[in-house]
């Protein structure tokens, strides 16, 4: 059995390496995109092959970003004022 409780161990370094992966292959094909969507001769294949790969790299960032907040702590709630508000730049 791997224990990864503290989110330091074997399994959690493999999922943050492979979340990096996926964000940097988004931000990579998000540059494609303005190139591919810039130039006017672009073909209708072309565009229907970008859509799927921006769809695919849009379900992997979803994925990293609900995994990413499953991690995070459940901040504990006051009965009578309800969730507590992080302070910060609008708080």
């Amino acid at each position: 059995m791997v224990s990864d409780e503290d989110g330091k161990g074997y399994l959690s370094r493999l999922a943050d390496e492979m979340e990096a992966v996926q964000l940097r292959m988004g931000a990579e094909l998000l540059g494609h995109a303005g190139a591919l969507l810039g130039n006017p001769k672009t073909e209708a294949g072309e565009l229907r092959f970008l859509s799927n790969r921006l769809v695919e790299a849009l379900r992997d960032a979803l994925r990293v970003a609900e995994s990413r907040g499953r991690r995070l702590p459940v901040p504990e709630e006051d009965e009578d004022d309800g969730p507590t508000q992080a302070s910060g730049a609008f708080g």
